[in-house]
């Protein structure tokens, strides 16, 4: 079994689901008392935050790459950023350390071809929603039609993310505006919606939305468990 190497703590809120879905995976495939193998190094989200608002990527990246090494050396055999909006840098981790990058976009791209879906609606941060570092690999590397909320629903999403889901706040009038900001999507011809940001799968559930929700957070942490095990199955 490989083991995983998770750079979290943006938020912690939405790396405890990493934990307990990897463990659950592992525990799934190998049976007993099985668990995975796991380094985690948690950042203060306070501090990356401060990067982020302040447009400060490059030293964001430089941060998370000391982090990402850190990782390395304690015995982890792969990387996953437990973060959408930080994969923003990931080309600048990667280039300093010496083991691979399990890339969030990817397992969640690969699910929605699986389902054949080819437009899609994208929730996130607004630096996900707006910046050319994830919908461009949707599109560029998948094929992906990716459509974003009007600018209005963008302020909102990016609002309830911060002050309410990082910090733990799940409310129900939230929720209500998110199905709204779903309906938005579905109506310029979204046949599912990536939840791209880590935590709005705290707040979005299957059935809030008639159409399909891919859960970053789930997909993502479920081809870790996947990628551990190849080796040993």
């Amino acid at each position: 079994m490989k083991t995983i190497g998770l750079l979290g703590g943006m938020s912690w809120e939405s790396t405890v689901p990493y934990y307990r879905i990897i463990n659950r995976r592992v525990a799934q495939r190998l049976g007993g008392l099985h668990s995975a193998k796991i380094v985690l190094y948690s950042v203060d989200f306070h501090e990356i935050e401060l990067f982020q608002s302040s447009d400060r990527w490059v030293e964001a990246g430089s941060s998370l790459a000391d982090a990402a090494k850190s990782v390395a050396r304690a015995g982890a055999d792969f990387l996953m950023l437990c973060t959408n909006t930080m994969h923003r840098v990931a080309p600048e981790i990667e280039a300093r350390i010496r083991i691979p990058l399990l890339h969030i976009v990817d397992p969640t791209a690969r699910a929605l071809q699986m389902a054949e879906c080819q437009t899609v609606g994208l929730l996130g941060t607004r630096f996900t929603m707006e910046m050319d570092f994830y919908r461009g690999r949707l599109e560029s590397e998948f094929d992906l039609a990716v459509h974003v909320p009007r600018a209005a629903s963008r302020e909102l999403v990016h609002e309830v993310i911060y002050s309410e889901l990082c910090r733990g706040v799940v409310s129900e009038s939230s929720r209500e505006k998110f199905r709204q900001v779903v309906s938005e999507l579905e109506s310029v011809g979204a046949e599912a919606i990536i939840l791209g940001c880590t935590e709005i799968g705290l707040l979005l559930r299957t059935e809030d939305a008639s159409i399909p929700l891919f859960d970053t957070t789930r997909l993502h942490a479920e081809a870790a468990a996947s990628f551990a095990l190849d080796a040993q199955e």
